[in-house]
């Protein structure tokens, strides 16, 4: 029914991306996604959008059913995952309303459901390069295109939440190596990998978390409001990437 998937995060779950579309309410073994999910178009290539934090933004990251989420998306027949995501950032040189298109991730959550396999067997997924290749070099083109603000690959750590880091968990982050910080990628990400989906990430700075001393710390509204003031220039990202896949 679709071939692209699109996962969005607060404020880029917008329907209206597609032409004739049409809402469909799905129910996997998992249970059900945590949207209706709406399939139509983007310039003739078949579209899938899916809310992640349910509509409203009522589903905090920790109880987010990953598992149906991605498991719908490859039921209703979609070969790529293109998730969007609201990232704070760790390094000066990501400023708020930068993209990033990660190629990496650090794994901070702590009691979320990580496979689908774990009841009939076990399977043990590559993991070394989580992000697919493909995507991430479309949307480097599209960015080259649009002339926009990005950087072509990071490391993304992935926390629990709901709550923001602390100043020490913040620097620690840094020395760990992560560019920036979300709460939403991991599990997505390794859940696509195991079922053969191509799933890249297109990730919004909004803020500098907390390390930066000069800065405010981060607070929901403050994501809210880079998020609608830079929200365009992702789907335009997406518009001009998809009929290339």
């Amino acid at each position: 029914m679709a071939k692209v998937g699109i996962i969005g995060g607060s404020g880029l779950d917008d329907p209206k991306l597609l032409k004739n579309y049409e809402e469909i309410t799905m129910k996997t073994k998992y249970g059900s996604p945590s949207s209706p999910i709406v399939i139509g178009s983007i310039r003739n290539v078949d579209v899938a959008i899916l809310a992640r934090h349910g509509r409203g933004h009522t589903i905090p990251p920790s109880k987010v059913n990953f598992r149906a989420n991605v498991l719908a998306l490859k039921e209703i027949g979609c070969e790529y995952i293109i998730a969007t995501t609201a990232v704070g950032s760790l390094r000066e040189e990501i400023h708020p309303g930068h993209l990033v298109f990660p190629d990496q991730f650090i794994d901070f959550t702590k009691k979320r459901e990580y496979t689908f396999f774990d009841e009939e067997r076990v399977v043990h997924t590559p993991m070394a390069s989580p992000f697919s290749e493909i995507l991430r070099g479309l949307f480097i083109d599209s960015g080259n295109k649009l002339g926009l603000k990005y950087h072509p690959k990071g490391t993304v750590i992935t926390i629990e939440g709901p709550r923001f880091s602390t100043k020490a968990e913040s620097n620690m982050f840094r020395v760990l190596g992560a560019d920036v910080i979300n709460m939403s990628t991991v599990p997505e990400v390794s859940l696509a990998k195991e079922l053969g989906i191509e799933y890249a990430t297109v990730a919004m700075s909004t803020d500098y978390d907390c390390w930066k001393e000069n800065e405010e710390p981060v607070t929901f509204e403050m994501i809210i409001k880079t998020m609608k003031k830079n929200a365009d220039n992702v789907k335009k990202l997406i518009v001009e990437t998809i009929p290339n896949i």
